[in-house]
């Protein structure tokens, strides 16, 4: 398959994540990663296999278990003119760097009156469905969103997960990614050339006409999958996709509410003060005399993740949610 930007192959999540990291550390001789088990072990995940190989131990950090730490050195050498690419295993462990991120990377070029910057990476996960409980199964991706001086992607598809991430590596401001740690096995089209996706820009994953769903991370496939499922009983469900929190693109979500006159937003952080009251507040505010219904919200349910996995499926949002709540508020439930 090709297309006028060159060729395209089918790769996994992981395997976009892993280029994106060796083109830029082969571009880039200021690029380097750290973090707990991605040297000889290749990741938690095993997406940086061979990395340390080709790059060496100076460049590729295996770094005792402190996140603190690790976000903490990423800082500092970030501030000295290097662009570290900061790993932390779980988004659960963001809790151990908030001071790092929220208080130093993020408010270093304000309160230096623009002579300093903090041009680093956060890379890390977000997601449950893997039976992994409650604390290591959260989506905290809205903690770092709050925080102003900070950048945040939620990459949903391979190209994206590349794109988005040359794109942060590349920033002179801190970034945070969460990679859902469900699509490493996730396969999709990723050209061979070289692109960049800027940051701040949404994507239309489905064209529609009678409702807007507005999906980050994971819960586009979901969307995805129930947009299939309306079109079978009549309705066309534009998929919107806004791929970073910060920069968020309002423009697109809005201008596509208005042309479906409806609104639903899919998120699998919890519902309550999340990314789903965010963005519902920000189509409201830009849509609200062209919609014919409230905005509704999925999020994930305000409890702990549960370990078994029956009872993990029902506090995440699915396709069979999104199905019913996109019916409803078209009125053909």
């Amino acid at each position: 398959m090709s297309t006028p930007n060159g060729a395209v192959r089918e790769i996994t999540y992981g395997e976009a994540v892993r280029e994106a990291i060796v083109e830029e550390m082969r571009r880039d001789p200021t690029v380097f990663m750290i973090g707990e088990d991605i040297g000889a072990a290749g990741n938690v995940f095993k997406i940086l296999t061979g990395l340390q190989e080709e790059f060496g131990a100076a460049r590729v950090i295996d770094s005792p278990i402190s996140e603190s730490g690790i976000a903490g050195i990423g800082v500092g050498a970030a501030m000295t003119g290097m662009r570290p690419i900061v790993e932390i295993m779980f988004g659960d462990f963001t809790t151990f760097v908030m001071d790092q991120m929220t208080n130093q990377a993020a408010k270093t070029h304000y309160m230096s009156g623009g002579k300093l910057r903090v041009p680093m990476v956060l890379r890390t996960t977000m997601g449950a469905g893997r039976a992994s409980a409650a604390q290591h199964s959260q989506s905290l991706h809205a903690w770092l969103s709050h925080v102003p001086g900070m950048k945040v992607a939620l990459p949903a598809t391979p190209r994206d997960a590349k794109g988005l991430l040359k794109s942060a590596i590349r920033d002179d401001n801190p970034v945070a990614i969460f990679e859902d740690k469900m699509m490493y096995s996730v396969t999709g089209p990723v050209e061979e050339e070289e692109f960049l996706i800027p940051l701040g820009q949404a994507e239309i994953k489905r064209p529609g006409r009678d409702i807007t769903i507005v999906a980050t991370s994971s819960m586009v496939q979901e969307a995805l999958t129930a947009a299939e499922r309306l079109a079978q009983v009549g309705l066309e469900a534009e998929v919107v996709d806004p791929r970073t929190m910060v920069p968020l693109d309002t423009d697109t979500l809005v201008e596509s509410a208005k042309r479906t006159s409806r609104a639903m937003i899919v998120d699998e952080g919890c519902e309550r003060y999340g990314v789903t009251g965010e963005l519902a507040s920000v189509i409201a505010d830009g849509a609200f005399y062209y919609l014919d219904a409230p905005v509704r919200r999925l999020g994930a349910m305000n409890v702990p993740v549960p370990f078994a996995p029956s009872l993990e499926e029902q506090t995440i949002p699915n396709a069979d949610g999104i199905f019913e709540t996109a019916r409803t508020l078209c009125g053909a439930a």
